[in-house]
C-alpha cells in the first residue's frame, strides 16, 4: 500500500514537472497568405467574376420579362397570363439550379486548387513543429478554450511555405 502511494506521488511530481511545448498555426490565414495561396484566390475570383456576370445577365432578362409582363398583362386573357408566368417561373427556376451548378463548380475547383497547398502546409508544419520541438501544434479554429502558454508559429509556416517553392 505504501509503496502504491509513493509511485502515485512520484508519478504526480514527474508529470508536473513536464511541460509541454504547445503551439497553435492558423492553416485559414495560411492558405491566405502564402504566394501560392494568392494565386489560387485570383483565379477562382476571376471565375466567380465570370459566372456571376452570366447570372446577373440572366437576372435582367427575367427582371425585364416580368416588368413587361406587368404591362401587357392588363390586356392578356387567362391563358395567355398562365402561360407568360409559366414561362418567367421557369427561368427563374433554371437560374436558380444554373447558380447551384456554379457554386458546386467552384468549390470543387477550390478543394482542387488548395489541396496540393494543403499537403505542403502540413508538410511545412511538420518540418517546423519538429525542429522547434513543439509536443503538439493544433489549428486555431480548434483552440482549446485555455492554455497556458500557446506559440503561434503561422508566420513561421507562411515564411517557409514561400520559400520551400
Amino acid at each position: 500500500m505504501k509503496s502504491i502511494l509513493i509511485l502515485s506521488l512520484a508519478m504526480a511530481f514527474s508529470f508536473s514537472t513536464l511541460a509541454a511545448k504547445i503551439a497553435k498555426v492558423d492553416v485559414q490565414k495560411v492558405l491566405l497568405t502564402v504566394d501560392e495561396g494568392k494565386k489560387v484566390r485570383t483565379t477562382l475570383k476571376k471565375k466567380f467574376d465570370e459566372k456571376q456576370k452570366i447570372i446577373k445577365k440572366e437576372e435582367d432578362q427575367i427582371r425585364k420579362m416580368q416588368q413587361d409582363f406587368q404591362k401587357q398583362s392588363l390586356v392578356m386573357n387567362d391563358k395567355a397570363k398562365l402561360k407568360k408566368e409559366k414561362e418567367i417561373q421557369a427561368k427563374i427556376m433554371a437560374l436558380q439550379q444554373k447558380t447551384m451548378t456554379f457554386q458546386k463548380e467552384i468549390q470543387g475547383q477550390e478543394n482542387k486548387l488548395k489541396k496540393p497547398i494543403l499537403e505542403k502546409v502540413r508538410t511545412v508544419i511538420e518540418g517546423i513543429s519538429k525542429s522547434g520541438g513543439y509536443d503538439m501544434v493544433f489549428e486555431v479554429s480548434t483552440s482549446p478554450i485555455y492554455v497556458k502558454e500557446v506559440t503561434d508559429i503561422t508566420n513561421q509556416v507562411v515564411e517557409a511555405y514561400n520559400k520551400k517553392k
